[in-house]
């Protein structure tokens, strides 16, 4: 059972040890001096206006960003489903359409409320 899982940690740990030489790397031929231009918040090339505290975004924003990670989740959890779904019992198609199920209703709900319509 230990053998399926070593390539999977040798993978973990050279990427971390790999990380690691990286950083180091930056850190030691990397630039120091902070500068005033360094020191200035960057937004895509245009000089920054006004404080950030003031500007208030509308709530859709996050609700849509809330949104986009329920379903990007669904996706994690229907693809093994979906790659096992010949050898599955009857049991576990009945979760799978309760699962989506709540899902849509999550959807239909957030589509009644306006939550998707750009205004």
């Amino acid at each position: 059972m230990t053998s399926d899982f070593t390539p999977v940690v040798w993978m973990l740990i050279s990427s971390g040890i790999l990380v690691a030489i990286m950083m180091a790397i930056a850190m030691f031929l990397g630039p120091k001096k902070m500068t005033e231009v360094k020191a200035e918040p960057f937004e895509c090339g245009i000089t920054p206006t006004g404080d950030a505290n003031d500007v208030r975004f509308p709530v859709k924003f996050y609700l849509v960003a809330i949104l986009f990670i329920l379903f990007d989740i669904e996706i994690v959890f229907l693809y093994p489903w979906a790659v096992v779904f010949k050898e599955l019992s009857i049991i576990a198609y009945i979760s799978i359409v309760i699962f989506v199920g709540v899902l849509m209703a999550g959807l239909l709900y957030a589509v009644k409320k306006g939550v998707l319509e750009w205004k």
